[in-house]
């Protein structure tokens, strides 16, 4: 019973696993890109023609073009003629931090009119005389003054009783009218010099009396240097502090005295960083006409150009790169920059089309781009049909990051 029971199950096994045929293996799809990687060769991209439409891939030929020509010179930054200011102690005294506020530091940014310290003056002997002396003339011009002014009331008055009763004549009272005028702003001239006089009290530096008087910055700007600081005693003309405006600065550019007439120095130039490369931003400076400047050493004249700094990212003499233009154009091979790709080293590629969905990536070299054109100095020669739409979609292709 036991092997008749054994051979049942046995069959059994045999007719279930002949109803279970294997199933066959699926086709590996085929990948929209095929990249070839040689020792001797460049990579080289193969798209289908459904990968090309994905990505968008367009071309255009190498071509020429009359382009203006720029030449790239190294200049440097400078402060205008009258940009940096510098204030001088106007008596002899003691300095003081400014009421209310401590002393700025240099490299602070400070408004026009900002106090930036305090002076108490403390004047000698010789300086007293003086005062009193200037003083007492001021009282007496302020008398002189108002006794005009009377005088000159007293005849407008009677030039209007004359032409109220109608046997004087209009022009005397003009006349009349006009000298009150002018003698009341030479009086309130006088009060204002002798007010000022005034402020400094001769006694006031034992009787505790004397005022401090408010340095300020006369222009707005970058408070470059500070010379004294407070409890310090400076005499009448001691440099105080120095104050830069930069916001706006000249560009300094030697160029060797041959190449002078390639120069068209009437024309704005690019400013860019030691580091530009091509297709990065560029800022424009104009030319200005600047004490003229040369090297004897170097055999260099200096051009100069002016543009805005508005947020102060240009330091004096630091160094920057400058395009000039050259005088007249020249027929040059060209390719619109976007057609160009940058790797993570800084070198500029371009894809070749070698033969239909097949593109090869090949190194250049630009010269310039002017007006989202890059003019080669090195690459492929005229005719040659390069990719100029897509361009990043194949790159990220051809290093595995592409969809």
């Amino acid at each position: 019973m036991t092997a008749k029971y054994l051979s049942v199950c046995i069959g059994l096994v045999f007719i279930t696993s002949g109803c279970h045929r294997a199933a066959p293996a699926a086709s590996k799809p085929t990948p929209p890109s095929k990249v070839t990687v040689k020792e001797d060769q460049l990579t080289t991209v193969e798209l289908t023609e459904e990968a090309e439409k994905r990505l968008g891939i367009q071309t255009a030929n190498v071509e020429t073009r009359d382009m203006p020509r720029h030449r790239t010179f190294g200049g440097e930054v400078s402060l205008p003629t009258g940009a940096s200011v510098i204030v001088s102690a106007p008596i002899t005294g003691r300095l003081q931090a400014p009421a209310g506020r401590p002393v700025p530091l240099p490299g602070t940014t400070i408004a026009e009119k900002q106090p930036v310290l305090a002076l108490l003056p403390v004047l000698s002997p010789a300086e007293k005389i003086g005062l009193a002396t200037q003083l007492a003339d001021a009282e007496g011009l302020v008398q002189q003054a108002q006794s005009q002014v009377e005088a000159n009331r007293i005849e407008q008055k009677r030039a209007e009783q004359l032409a109220g009763n109608g046997v004087g004549l209009a022009k005397t009272l003009d006349d009349a009218k006009a000298k009150l005028i002018i003698s009341q702003k030479a009086l309130d001239a006088a009060v204002s010099r002798r007010n000022v006089l005034g402020a400094a009290r001769l006694d006031g530096e034992s009787t505790g009396e004397q005022k401090p008087i408010a340095i300020e910055s006369p222009q707005s700007g970058i408070l470059r240097a500070l010379h004294a600081l407070p409890d310090e005693f400076v005499m009448a003309g001691s440099l105080l502090f120095e104050v830069m405006k930069n916001d706006t600065v000249w560009i300094r550019v030697p160029v060797y005295v041959g190449e002078c007439a390639d120069i068209a120095a009437d024309k704005p130039a690019q400013i860019g960083g030691l580091a530009w490369r091509p297709g990065q931003a560029l800022t424009t400076a104009q030319p200005i006409a600047a004490p003229p400047t040369a090297t004897a050493l170097s055999s260099t004249v200096d051009l100069y150009y002016q543009m805005s700094n508005p947020t102060g990212l240009l330091k004096p003499n630091q160094r920057v790169s400058v395009q000039l233009p050259l005088v007249g154009s020249a027929e040059q091979r060209v390719i619109p920059w976007s057609a160009v790709v940058q790797d993570i080293y800084g070198g500029l590629w371009v894809y070749e089309q070698t033969a239909e969905h097949t593109f090869v990536r090949r190194r250049i070299q630009v010269k310039q781009v002017v007006d989202s054109m890059a003019v080669l100095d090195q690459g492929p020669p005229i005719g040659t049909k390069i990719v100029i739409s897509g361009v990043a979609e194949m790159f990220g292709t051809e290093f595995g990051n592409g969809k």
